[in-house]
């Protein structure tokens, strides 16, 4: 099935777009900057949901719900997460609509004003923080650790397909604690999932570290975050964990009664990651002929084609097949048995590849009078024959070896395009070479950040955990330096 996209080499950034659309993840919709996700595409976001749902409910974590609607004067109460967060605002004004005069169409009705103006949930940190002042009164009642999924609105004005739209879905925890301590070891534990998740569910190597001051989110005394290697060079942040200090209890006045009578503001963290993760999944593996999903998050992991050429082949070859398939459901592995006469095998081969089912199975009359199958793995685009014999352990063993190869390649890919810049040139070369990561000296000001963000379009992706210390020159201002961290250009 031709698909007629570029190749990544030709046009990433077209290569992208045209697989997600034909690939039937997600199209753009008739509002502007929002984006349909379509079944194919939800259905890979719902094992994400469910694998780090899991994970967050093995942590403690409990789901909740607050609403998408918050009061303005909500805003003004935390001065630099309203900062951060004003230009991206969609805001509620009226709550009405009525025929024009004219009967020629529909206006706002000026008489149905909001008495105050409602944003669109950008993130809930403030809408939350309400809530916990009445559920908080001591240190009995501490911590909290909740989770909602929900959709979030920021408004952008330059969009692309998961990576950035005006709506978009997300989880977002939001936990209240006793101590600064206890929270801080909470917003790690969560990038900790985040990366655990990306590492073996994505097959997505990350860097983990924390934000400059430049780069945090608004609001955060410290923002941890991975960040991933997309294969044009580009990084591409994956999920973040903010310590939030006492700011937004402060902010709203959640104080708790303390074992020694006293009486102090809560402590706090929120962390999330979004469908921008799909759009992770895509960049980092797929190739020229189409998607390569990780088995793990792939809606179909094997799908069964048969070859015959008429009903009695047919009806001999779906026996067969329709046994292996309950055994590698009994497995545990999702499987479809396309038995569809309208295509022929050829067609559904170039179909199933190019949506990146991990791992294709064709079987005919010859392979049912041999006892073998036809298996071919889209990592790899390898072919080989397997004797029908223990045929859901072999599968199985497989898929786990196809998820470990993706992870490999992606690790081996972020290697090679590592480097270490000690002076502008060298930077600014490795830079117009795609380089990836670049560890460079830089002396600490948010004043020289900028600048190098202005001159080059690069950032500081983060600052390692755990970085090693190394005496240097900053390579823009060679003032000195204690430690190398993190530049690419980024999504």
């Amino acid at each position: 099935m031709a698909k007629n996209f570029p190749t990544r080499e030709e046009n990433y950034s077209q290569w992208y777009n045209d697989l997600v659309i034909k690939a039937g993840l997600a199209e753009n919709s008739a509002v502007r900057g929002c984006m349909v996700i379509k079944p194919y595409g939800f259905a890979i976001w719902e094992k994400m949901q469910a694998a780090l749902d899991k994970m967050f409910k093995e942590t403690g974590h409990q789901n909740a719900y607050f609403p998408i609607f918050i009061p303005k004067s909500f805003f003004s109460k935390e001065a630099s997460h309203v900062e951060g967060f004003a230009k991206e605002c969609a805001v509620v004004t009226h709550y009405r609509l009525k025929n024009s005069p004219d009967g020629k169409g529909i206006i706002v009705d000026e008489t149905a004003k909001l008495e105050e103006e409602l944003i669109v949930r950008p993130t809930s940190e403030t809408i939350i923080w309400d809530s916990y002042r009445n559920w908080i009164q001591s240190y009995r009642d501490l911590p909290i650790l909740i989770n909602q999924w929900a959709n979030v609105v920021r408004w952008e004005m330059r969009t692309r397909l998961f990576l950035r739209t005006a709506e978009f879905l997300w989880q977002e925890g939001h936990t209240a604690h006793a101590t600064e301590k206890e929270a801080i070891i909470e917003a790690e534990k969560m990038l900790d999932v985040y990366a655990t998740f990306a590492e073996n569910w994505l097959a997505l190597p990350v860097l983990k570290g924390t934000k400059t001051q430049n780069e945090r989110f608004a609001g955060a005394l410290e923002t941890y975050c991975i960040e991933a290697l997309m294969q044009d060079g580009k990084s591409l942040q994956a999920g973040t964990s903010h310590f939030l200090g006492q700011n937004f209890a402060k902010a709203f006045d959640v104080k708790f009664a303390t074992k020694e009578g006293g009486m102090e503001y809560v402590w706090a963290t929120s962390w999330g990651v979004s469908t921008r993760l799909m759009g992770a999944l895509v960049m980092a593996h797929s190739d020229d002929k189409g998607l390569v999903l990780p088995p793990k998050l792939a809606p179909i992991q094997v799908v069964i084609i048969p070859i015959y050429k008429n009903a009695e082949q047919l009806q001999i070859v779906t026996e067969s097949a329709l046994k292996i398939k309950v055994a590698l459901e009994n497995k545990g592995i999702s499987v479809k048995y396309d038995d569809d006469d309208n295509q022929k095998p050829g067609w559904k081969f170039n179909e199933y590849e190019f949506k990146g089912i991990p791992v294709r199975i064709a079987i005919g009359p010859r392979d049912i009078e041999q006892g073998t199958i036809e298996v071919a793995r889209r990592d790899t685009l390898e072919k080989f024959t397997y004797h029908q014999i223990d045929i859901d352990n072999k599968i199985e063993h497989l898929l786990l070896q196809i998820q470990d190869n993706i992870y490999t390649k992606a690790l081996a890919f972020r290697e090679e395009q590592t480097r270490n810049a000690d002076n502008w040139e060298e930077f600014t070369t490795l830079l117009n070479e795609k380089a990836g990561f670049i560890y460079a000296h830089w002396d600490g000001t948010p004043e020289t950040e900028e600048k190098i963000k202005e001159l080059t379009k690069a950032t500081i992706r983060c600052i390692p955990l755990n970085n090693k210390l190394e005496e240097g020159k900053c390579i823009l201002t060679g003032n000195p330096s204690k430690q190398r961290v993190v530049f690419a250009r980024a999504y």
